[in-house]
């Protein structure tokens, strides 16, 4: 028997580990029982272990024994898949039918490849009458035979936790063997969940090459474009899936993503209304069908879809989440109390958790219980942190090399660089800065195209990065100094064409990734004609707005004050420094002037970006287009003041933020510079 199992035992007793587990596969059961319990006396709490008592218990016929090993196991291990395989077998020995099978379904659940759990699934739903789930039981018992058995060992590693061995027992395999889709597909999901996206993207792009009939592999190489904002491509990628199968679910579910990304919502909305019509108890399917309704400004009808997903029997913090991300949207007594109930419910999935937590600091904040308002806040941003990989130093260091490489000197000895075209309008700072309101005002001119947070910039870096790897030369920002003059005009040229899926044909458009501030180099050498508007809000209002913000997807640094201060301390020194290298380059708005001073703050915006006054920037409210940002329903409002302050309802709890950002606090408005 090939061992699933290394566990992390600490390195005195891996040998031991081993050699039981040859025991285990020589079926000298006695003796595993024997070696395994002495090894307990020390070591009580090791996984490889126990699982291994149990086995060896169980083929021994010590039913009783074995439970109890596994017992010990779960509370130490109780996301272990094999736990529940080997329960599901003591079961059997005890023909305890119904709980051999819920124990081999929660198995497969964790892992789906355990061959010989599927083998015993697809008997009990015989036996059973449920010949449906007995069919589909065997298809992936079959699949899993017909694997190669490192592939298939590699896969149940991965599973379990065992990354690093499974990566290098695929790896041992391709090396060996040659290319198999399965372990091309694996890996990607090694890289994916690595945070690897584009070596997934490039894994699952070689096993679709290898086998172009392979539906999961193409709907997995759908989903790593998608992830990473390559709408265009995997809409292509999903309507070949649908041309074969045109009733899946999940290939109308991944269709209508593409195109919700897109802004295509008269594709979008229809197949999310059909998929949830199907799927009434799906809150996945509900919340996206919200998100599609909430960006087209159908508020009503958005908040009845997240009101069903909130009804769901799983996945409902998010919908709740979702309610209070509306901003406008005020909790009843009764929400408020089953939101509490399961926040405090110990069964609650920590991300379940921490879209509650969230939800309700805006439902407190609503009704003025502040104090209890800002606890939730805190907690919800403990919870969310601790399920991130983030290291400030990482950018900081990055921002300290773009300093030193980029100074006025480099660009000059550059001019001339890039493609010279002038439609692109760069919209950069922090979230919750206000900088969708300036992207709805430019949105509202009859030149202008309003586009997203556009991924463009920081995949161009992202690819230039891993072909600087593959070269084996240096990486960011040093590569930037290697860029020749016609490479540069190729990257702003595979930048316009990529964001041309966005855009509509005006001859000027948005990009409103807040984070391309960190980006200003590339963009400059790509764009040297582009506009770019850096928009800030008063220190403290910013960062206690990101504060009690959860966001969608990236923005790690967004879970703790301490993190908060030390990225708006690079943020504001990043721009100080392009303000020296760039001279003019930048257009400071502060959003303050804005909502003291419209009229003056949109005809300094529209001048800057060459664009001739047009009433309807100051009547922005009546603008409608889609809008994906947390802002989305306050933008469709006149300017309000009351926003201005509402950190202060909150300033009893805020020291600790003040200290952090004190460097920040008496720093001049960018404005004021410019």
């Amino acid at each position: 028997m090939q061992s699933a199992l290394t566990g992390y035992p600490p390195p005195g007793i891996e040998t031991e580990v081993r050699r039981i587990a040859a025991l285990m596969g020589g079926g000298e059961f006695a003796q595993v029982v024997a070696a395994a319990d002495a090894l307990l006396r020390d070591e009580p709490r090791n996984r490889d272990l126990l699982y291994l008592l149990a086995a060896a218990q169980r083929r021994l016929q010590r039913i009783p024994e074995a439970l109890a090993a596994l017992e010990r196991l779960e509370t130490h291990h109780p996301s272990f898949s094999r736990l529940f395989e080997e329960r599901g077998f003591c079961a059997l020995a005890l023909r305890a039918a119904p709980r051999a099978l819920e124990s081999f379904e929660h198995a497969v659940a964790l892992n789906n490849c355990l061959l010989e759990t599927w083998r015993a699934l697809e008997a009990l739903y015989r036996l059973g009458g449920r010949a449906v789930e007995a069919q589909s039981a065997a298809a992936q018992a079959a699949h899993l035979a017909s694997l190669p058995a490192d592939i298939r060992s590699a896969c149940a590693l991965f599973f379990d936790g065992e990354r690093v061995l499974a990566e290098e027992l695929v790896r041992r395999h391709l090396s060996a063997h040659g290319e198999h889709v399965e372990a091309l597909r694996l890996l990607a999901r090694m890289a994916a969940d690595a945070g690897a996206e584009l070596d997934a993207q490039a894994l699952l792009a070689r096993a679709v090459a290898l086998d172009p009939s392979h539906p999961a592999a193409r709907y997995e190489y759908a989903v790593a474009l998608l992830n990473r904002q390559k709408h265009a491509a995997a809409r292509v990628e999903a309507q070949r899936l649908l041309a074969d199968a045109p009733t899946d679910a999940r290939y109308r579910a991944l269709l209508a993503a593409a195109a919700a990304g897109l802004g295509d919502y008269g594709v979008a909305l229809p197949l999310y209304r059909a998929l949830a019509a199907e799927s009434p108890t799906e809150a996945r399917v509900e919340i996206a069908l919200g998100n599609a309704l909430k960006t087209q400004g159908q508020t009503a009808e958005a908040i009845e879809a997240y009101r069903r997903a909130a009804a769901a029997p799983q996945d409902f913090g998010e919908a709740y989440w979702s309610l209070a991300n509306l901003k406008t949207y005020r909790f009843s007594d009764a929400e408020v109390g089953a939101m509490q109930r399961a926040e405090a419910n110990g069964a609650t999935s920590a991300g379940d958790r921490f879209h509650l937590c969230f939800a309700l600091g805006k439902a407190l904040e609503d009704r003025g219980e502040f104090a209890a308002s800002f606890e939730l806040y805190s907690r919800g941003n403990a919870l969310k942190r601790s399920t991130l990989r983030y290291r400030p130093e990482s950018l900081e260091r990055r921002a300290r090399l773009q300093a030193a490489l980029c100074t006025r000197d480099f660009f000059e000895s550059r001019r001339g660089h890039g493609l010279a075209d002038c439609a692109p309008i760069f919209i950069v700072g922090l979230p919750r800065s206000g900088s969708t309101l300036i992207e709805q005002i430019l949105a509202s001119h009859s030149q202008v195209e309003g586009t997203f947070e556009l991924p463009d910039i920081p995949r161009i870096l992202q690819e230039l990065e891993a072909s600087a790897r593959a070269a084996a030369t240096a990486g960011y920002p040093q590569l930037l100094a290697d860029l020749s003059a016609e490479a540069c005009a190729g990257l702003g040229a595979v930048y316009l064409e990529g964001t041309r899926a966005y855009r509509s044909g005006k001859p000027r458009f948005l990009d409103k990734m807040p984070n391309n501030f960190r980006h200003i180099d590339l963009i400059h050498l790509l764009l040297p004609n582009a506009k770019i508007l850096d928009v800030r809000r008063e220190p403290l209002a910013c960062c206690f707005g990101i504060f009690k913000q959860l966001f969608a997807a990236g923005q790690k640094f967004a879970y703790s004050v301490e993190d908060i201060a030390r990225y708006y301390r690079m943020y504001v020194e990043l721009m100080a420094h392009w303000d020296d290298a760039l001279p003019g380059k930048i257009l400071h708005i502060h959003y303050e002037d804005v909502v003291d001073d419209l009229d003056s703050s949109v005809r300094r915006i529209l001048d800057f970006c060459g664009l001739d006054f047009e009433r309807g920037c100051l009547e922005f409210y009546k603008t409608r287009r889609s809008v994906h940002s947390a802002s989305s329903e306050q933008v469709h409002l006149p300017i309000y003041r009351e926003g201005l302050d509402q950190w202060r309802r909150y300033e009893p709890w805020l020291d600790p933020l003040k200290r952090a950002l004190e460097p920040m606090m008496a720093h001049p408005r960018a404005s004021d510079r410019a």
